[in-house]
């Protein structure tokens, strides 16, 4: 029989992966917290409208990364394929929208069905905020602070670049995206198809073309700051003031863009060289249009996602497992008088495992294995004094305590 195995583009998360992981999302939590900002959860799969209303059918999320399928109601679902959209749909259904601002955090598994590499699945975790309510240039400062301050938990901003730019209010993005049709279509024939085809139906997505001929192309397109109208170039203004009073760094860049139609003003990225071409970390922006999309009121939102894969390679944190104390009998028919002793010593907060089976030496080698800091031996003579061997495996020195005796040693 062949060997089962998981589907390509997911994988097991052993704990030494997972370990790294819950330091991401740990310190993602702590730091949305001490910005005021409350977790939430949504569901994995929505109906599909959720996804494809606001994503438009030019998105390559929908045309091509999505897990899409129908319940036994015929009911189209979609595995979620970003936080988002669903976060903002459970503010709307939550009837939030006289309650602004809203501060949300969240993390959990996406799904794309793409090529997999280096940090990037088919299920795949982000970890992401979302602040809702507020048209203020000061909230895009606020998340692009907190996911600052986020890598610098992780000790990472050292490794990672902050990119920023503007996409302008509908007005200035719609005069630049005609200006980049008509620079663009000078190069029909020498863009890739998928440029080709984006050209008439979403052509700011060429902007993120990784094809060399494409690049070549977009370094010379026309710049987005200056087709900003007056309100768009003031508001860019006071974010970039912002940073530079918080000592953030930042480069702009006048091609980084979302396609998007619902986003507008700012876009962000945390960017590093250590992952190949998957460099993108954190990336987020402003999208005042989509609370709309999703048939709600007209709500500004702006947030960011955070690959949760692609930080957890960037952490040289290893997994090592501790154990304060170990269990062991000298015979197995022990183990019942074993179970109890462990049950208090889990009730006190102590870390404990009982070694069922093999002599003592295949024991003490269980111990070693799992780091175990002690061990309590049960033996006849034990039995009969309600005492225990109590050894420091460090340093080999054993006592013979009573259970109320050895708790108050481990806690100390």
């Amino acid at each position: 029989m062949e060997k089962l195995r998981t589907v390509r583009g997911v994988h097991d998360l052993l704990p030494n992966e997972l370990h790294k992981h819950n330091i991401v999302i740990n310190a993602g939590l702590e730091i949305s917290d001490k910005y005021n900002y409350s977790q939430i959860e949504t569901p994995i799969f929505e109906f599909s409208e959720v996804f494809t209303k606001p994503l438009g059918m030019s998105s390559d999320i929908v045309t091509k990364e999505n897990y899409i399928f129908k319940d036994r109601s015929e009911d189209e679902l979609m595995l979620r394929p970003e936080g988002t959209s669903g976060v903002v749909r459970a503010f709307l259904n939550a009837g939030l929208v006289q309650d602004v601002p809203q501060r949300f955090s969240y993390y959990g598994p996406m799904f794309r069905y793409e090529r997999p590499q280096k940090g990037r699945l088919r299920q795949f975790k982000q970890i992401g905020v979302e602040c809702l309510g507020l048209s203020s240039s000061m909230a895009d400062i606020e998340v692009i602070s907190l996911g600052h301050d986020f890598l610098n938990k992780l000790d990472l901003l050292d490794k990672i670049n902050l990119t920023i730019n503007t996409l302008g209010d509908f007005e200035s993005r719609q005069k630049y995206r005609d200006a980049l049709i008509n620079y663009l279509k000078g190069y029909q024939t020498k863009l890739s198809k998928d440029s080709i085809r984006r050209l008439s139906i979403n052509p700011l997505r060429i902007l993120d073309s990784k094809d060399p001929d494409d690049q070549k192309i977009i370094k010379h397109s026309p710049n987005i700051l200056d087709f900003l109208n007056f309100e768009s170039k003031i508001r860019f203004e006071e974010i970039c003031k912002g940073l530079d009073h918080l000592n953030i760094k930042y480069n702009i860049d006048k091609n980084l863009v979302r396609g998007l139609d619902y986003y507008c003003h700012t876009a962000f990225e945390f960017v590093t060289n250590e992952l190949g071409t998957q460099g993108t970390v954190l990336a987020g922006g402003r999208y005042d249009g989509l609370s709309k999309m999703l048939g709600g009121s007209d709500i500004p939102g702006v947030g960011w996602a955070a690959g949760i894969e692609r930080l957890s390679l960037m952490i040289s944190s290893e997994f090592v497992k501790q154990t304060d104390v170990v269990l062991m009998g000298q015979a197995e028919s022990f183990n019942y008088l074993l179970l109890p002793i462990m049950k208090k010593l889990i009730q006190e907060g102590i870390k404990s495992e009982i070694i069922y089976t093999g002599n003592f030496s295949k024991k003490f080698k269980r111990a070693n294995k799992i780091n175990a800091s002690y061990a309590i031996i049960l033996g006849e003579e034990e039995i009969n004094d309600k005492i225990f061997k109590f050894k420091n495996l460090k340093s080999g020195i054993e006592e013979l305590l009573n259970l109320d005796q050895i708790i108050k040693k481990l806690k100390n």
